[in-house]
């Protein structure tokens, strides 16, 4: 094993930890407000607002698929994706700050524009992390996986953990998914995001609450996708599990 593979399963073990570990109170006080609240929002709306991220994230498949530049991974080691991967992020990472900061000093209407902007972003880096470890994101497993990354990266406590044992057992559990759950994917984005978007409608206030939250959004997505596909990658040249 190289040192680079050493380095990385460590890193690894350390990301599991962090997706397993216990809920804070703090955190678990907060999701049962957002369930109740939630559950005071008629069926009727949420069965609009699922239908309409749904199309939303599928319409941004499809885009992402055609406009994805398609990586010579042949040959390349593990350091070499992850460092691609990193080139990559940061310059989603400043798209998303000028975009954060755009809407946000708009105040409430290009506020509102930010989410489907916001969510274009996201869903066009997780193409480019998939092509970028040489993922074939034609395949429908592929963008069912690049689902389950983003559902990883913005979920709740005890929704990142189901989701993280899906995504370690990839290859057994894969047969087992038809589609996403997209109620429940809608509701643990939108709560995941809710606050800090909020704060990001003030005007004048919001520019600067949106560049930083946009910011440390693809940051941590860019985080759970490279970790995610390193797992992968992992497992597909027969390498040890991760314990």
């Amino acid at each position: 094993m190289t040192d680079y593979s050493t380095k990385v399963k460590d890193e690894l073990r350390a990301w599991k930890e962090k997706m397993l570990k216990q809920s804070s109170l703090i955190n678990r006080l907060s999701k049962k407000a957002q369930t109740k609240v939630n559950s005071l929002i008629p069926e009727k709306v949420h069965t609009v607002m699922t239908e309409s991220i749904k199309n939303m994230v599928k319409a941004t498949l499809i885009g992402s698929d055609i406009t994805t530049k398609k990586y010579q991974t042949l040959g390349m080691s593990l350091q070499d994706k992850d460092e691609l991967l990193r080139e990559k992020l940061s310059t989603y990472r400043k798209t998303a700050v000028i975009e954060g900061a755009g809407t946000g000093a708009g105040g409430i209407l290009l506020g509102l524009a930010d989410f489907p902007l916001l969510l274009s972003i996201e869903m066009k880096f997780l193409f480019e992390a998939a092509a970028v470890y040489g993922f074939d994101t034609n395949d429908y497993e592929e963008r069912l996986f690049i689902l389950h990354v983003f559902q990883l990266a913005f979920s709740s406590d005890e929704k990142r953990r189901e989701t993280f044992r899906i995504i370690e057992n990839w290859e057994e559990e894969k047969q087992f998914l038809v589609d996403m759950d997209w109620k429940k994917f809608q509701q643990e984005y939108r709560d995941y995001i809710d606050f800090v978007k909020m704060l990001q409608l003030i005007p004048g206030f919001g520019a600067i609450v949106g560049a930083y939250a946009n910011y440390n959004l693809l940051d941590h997505l860019g985080e759970t996708a490279m970790n995610a596909y390193r797992l992968r990658t992992l497992k597909d040249i027969n390498e040890r599990p991760i314990t």
